[in-house]
């Protein structure tokens, strides 16, 4: 049957192919369940592409390639098509821990070699359908030795609305597409009135990362990048733009992931799963107990995190010396003595300890002696902050450090303006996390909870985030905490949500276990998100409104959290996900008084019996959310 359809698909690419060779037809690719359909013709002097998606063009015709500065396209119309391959894919992935277990893989490709005869110029035009959406890169590159620039362009066929990531601030948009002006970070999160788009990259093997570019008044945007260079036989990252009718596809998506290239070697070892933080809990006082970023504290939160089975403890900055200082030691510094004796303590208690490393320490001492030194110590991964260069140094040296975490068996963190991710993790089964928002224990003045559930549908498209949600110390005013001692815009209960929500391979939680034992529901809640995760499904959600994600543990819970804005909301959610049989739902849920500005710790919790034919009604608060735990009543 498969190879059938295999021999299907090839007939009916190379048939589209041949028919275009003569002439103006196009050549056409079609996704497997025929919704996308994707076409690369010559066009006015340049090669170009455009989109249909459910029957409408979304995507007018946009140049690809690359020009120079005389304005020569390359490729031009001119040059010659040789015979497209063709190929496709019906197949799953099994990740060695995601969204979810098993992925499937499924898409048609058409390669259509050109060339120039007169110059030996040439570039192959890699075209990949998915049912969520396309990506097209450039292989084979022999270009002329001179400065060019990419001009690939993104022309929407109407002035549809967007959102833009914007660094550790909160994100660009809602902006009509004529409104943009100036440079632009993606992800691009385009609403198009009845489905939505989606503008990244993926598998940046070299160069600089995207940026895409606008005048105010047109609809279309170009890629910023300069390649800087272009070596012969080099490949271009893939530009992919995802598609979908509802916004929560995109979020399910994995086409990012499955545009990167399988892992080699064993990744077994690594352990995705939530974790405790020693940097908020620094100055928190419990009764009697004072908690620092030292050996006394990391041990009692050890012993919490493994009676929680949480899995990792994470050790933020200044535990080897000041972490800006050039004279401080990654590996004799400081504390060291100390994280030894915590890493044996804690791996006796089945917790693993991450280690902070500044760029400081990893660029002035040698980085691969000092992640070999931490292998043998035992720790379980590594945070990395504030990484220094242009974003092309910074992804190479992204791609270097990941490269040489998984040698020594160590997950990573980026931290601090990282390199946007663009589905590494597939290759790189220990990147699981990094800081592509802003976390929002640093960001009172830009972090509200509509910043939560805008971001959730624009960063978060990119990869796992390392937001610090999490934060169940809410009082009102400045707490005893030594740093960002101010209070949360959250409640209790969407902290919990969030949690949830967020994708990431180590979801690091930021207070002192004291104030989670105060919320059992909520703790217990916590304490069920045990990676990897079966299955995971956005039910619903409204960008800069609300979100509702449900994600099965490994233990067959499943988890339902959701969060709203700064407007209270009430949303009926169907069961359906669930199997035949009878469940228990606990449903944790924001206190009638509840607002994330005021009554911020105040929560109620039910038990109720259902099935998958069950709806729940959930009260969210302003600014809150809602958190069901879902146990098989059998």
């Amino acid at each position: 049957m498969f190879s059938r359809f295999l021999l299907l698909a090839a007939f009916l690419l190379i048939g589209s192919a041949a028919s275009l060779r003569g002439a103006d037809a196009p050549f056409s690719v079609t996704s497997p369940d025929g919704q996308i359909v994707v076409s690369l013709e010559p066009l006015d002097g340049r090669w170009t592409y455009r989109l249909q998606f459910r029957g409408r063009q979304l995507i007018d015709s946009s140049p690809v390639g690359y020009v120079d500065s005389c304005g020569t396209a390359y490729p031009s119309a001119d040059w010659q098509a040789a015979t497209p391959v063709v190929s496709s894919r019906d197949t799953v992935w099994y990740p060695v821990w995601g969204k979810r277990a098993v992925v499937p893989d499924c898409y048609r490709q058409l390669e259509l070699p050109l060339s120039d005869a007169a110059t030996g110029s040439r570039l192959s035009l890699v075209l990949r359908v998915y049912n969520d959406g396309f990506a097209f890169r450039y292989r084979n590159v022999c270009l002329p030795d001179r400065p060019l620039k990419e001009s690939t362009r993104f022309g929407f066929s109407g002035d549809y609305v967007a959102w833009f990531y914007n660094g550790e601030r909160h994100n660009i948009g809602p902006e009509r597409l004529t409104a943009s002006d100036g440079e632009r970070l993606p992800v691009m999160t385009v609403d198009c009135d009845t489905c939505f788009l989606a503008v990244h990259e993926a598998d940046l093997e070299w160069g600089e990362p995207l940026r895409l570019y606008s005048r105010a008044g047109e609809c279309a945007f170009s890629v910023l990048s300069e390649p800087r260079r272009l070596k012969a036989g080099c490949q271009s990252a893939w530009r992919v733009v995802m598609c979908a009718r509802q916004i929560g596809t995109l979020v399910d998506s994995h086409l990012l992931e499955l545009l990167n290239s399988a892992p080699q070697g064993d990744f077994s070892w690594v352990k995705p799963g939530v974790a405790l933080w020693d940097w908020r809990i620094n100055g928190a006082r419990w009764e009697d107990f004072t908690y620092t970023m030292s050996y006394p504290s990391w041990k009692r939160m050890a012993d919490f995190a493994a009676r929680e089975g949480f899995t990792q403890l994470v050790l933020d900055a200044n535990w080897y010396g000041a972490e800006f200082a050039e004279s401080s030691d990654p590996v004799k510094g400081g504390q060291a003595a100390d994280v030894r004796r915590l890493i044996a303590y804690a791996h006796d208690r089945g917790v693993g300890i991450w280690l902070y490393l500044n760029d400081v320490g990893g660029s002035n001492y040698p980085i691969e002696e000092t992640l070999a030194q931490y292998e043998r110590w035992g720790a379980t991964g590594v945070k990395y902050g504030f990484m220094a260069g242009t974003p092309e140094q910074k992804n190479e040296k992204t791609r270097r450090i990941t490269e040489l975490c998984a040698r020594h068996h160590l997950m990573i963190d980026f931290h601090d303006y990282p390199v946007h991710p663009y589905g590494q993790m597939r290759t790189w089964p220990n990147a699981v996390t990094r800081e592509y928002c802003k976390a929002q224990l640093d960001g009172h003045d830009i972090f509200y909870p509509s910043t939560f559930v805008t971001s959730v549908f624009v960063n978060m498209l990119a990869g796992p985030l390392d937001m610090n949600n999490g934060m169940f110390d809410l009082r009102q005013g400045p707490t005893t905490r030594a740093d960002n001692n101010q209070e949360v815009p959250s409640t209790v209960v969407a902290e919990a949500a969030r949690c949830l929500i967020t994708f990431s391979g180590v979801t690091i939680l930021p207070d002192i276990p004291e104030y989670y034992e105060r919320h059992p529901a909520l703790l217990r809640f916590l304490s069920a998100q045990r990676q990897p995760w079966q299955e995971s499904r956005t039910l619903s959600g409204s960008i800069g409104e609300y979100i509702v994600m449900m994600r099965q543990s490994r233990d067959k819970i499943y988890l339902m959290g959701a969060a709203t804005n700064e407007e209270a909301r009430t949303l009926d959610v169907s069961l359906d996900f669930l199997p035949e049989g009878k469940f228990q739902a606990e449903i944790t849920e924001d206190a009638p008084d509840s607002h994330y500005l005021h009554n911020r710790e105040k929560a109620v919790t039910s038990l109720v019996e259902v099935s998958r034919a069950s709806k729940l009604r959930l009260h969210l608060a302003p600014g809150g959310g809602a958190c069901v735990l879902i146990r098989s009543a059998e």
